[in-house]
């Protein structure tokens, strides 16, 4: 028969081996569930700040070297959307300053400060090209010029006119036409033709509005003039 002592003895060490059974479980448990998050939390992705793409004057994708002027234009969209023009983080010229129309509109700027000197537009479709050339004859040496179509930029432009753009460096105007979308850059007193010209034909196989072509744009650095 067995003592009641032995009985307790017996009951000792069953609850003793149950309770480390617990404990070992719950340990157990314990590193499971750190593991678990550890994993978690090197699977998730870290909140880190979002990197906007660096932004620089008139919205340009670079930053212009010193002694040069930062601009960006385009060209009208068919004849709802008139040209925009900026230069060193300045709008020029745009639909919403309402100084732009139908034609060649044309932003004159001092070569050496950047500073706006005029703006002008001159309609080539009903309108005279005898003030458009009037206005170029008038332009100084050292100014920088900024020509942008909008609608119809050439039906009126006879040989003169192409001339005095040509000598400004433009290698296009000579054989811009009805309706052509173009943008130019370029100077007075200019020895060589300008980089920055832009141009694509009227062609109804490959407008992307009825009867106009795709909008233009161009952007770029203009060496400010340093004598």
């Amino acid at each position: 028969m067995v003592r009641a002592g032995g009985i307790l003895k017996i009951a000792a060490l069953v609850f003793a081996f149950l309770l480390a059974v617990f404990l070992a479980f719950q340990l157990l448990e314990i590193n499971m569930d750190f593991n678990l998050n550890n994993v978690i939390s090197r699977s998730m992705p870290v909140n880190e700040p979002s990197i906007k793409p660096l932004k620089y004057k008139c919205g340009m994708s670079k930053l212009c070297p010193a002694g040069h002027l930062a601009f960006k234009m385009a060209s009208g969209a068919a004849s709802v959307v008139g040209p925009r023009i900026c230069l060193d983080d300045k709008l020029l010229m745009s639909g919403v300053k309402n100084n732009v129309g139908r034609g060649i509109n044309i932003a004159l700027i001092n070569g050496r400060t950047g500073d706006l000197i005029n703006t002008a537009f001159f309609d080539m479709w009903g309108g005279d090209v005898a003030p458009l050339i009037k206005l170029v004859k008038g332009i100084e040496d050292g100014t920088i010029v900024m020509m942008a179509s909008f609608d119809d930029a050439a039906t009126k432009l006879n040989d003169e006119a192409r001339k005095l753009i040509a000598d400004l460096g433009s290698s296009i105007v000579s054989n811009l036409g009805f309706r052509d979308n173009w943008i130019f850059v370029g100077g007075k007193g200019i020895k060589t033709k300008s980089p920055f010209e832009q141009h694509i034909k009227n062609s109804a196989d490959t407008n992307k509005f009825e009867g106009w072509p795709e909008v233009l744009e161009m952007e770029g650095c203009v060496p400010q003039r340093q004598d």
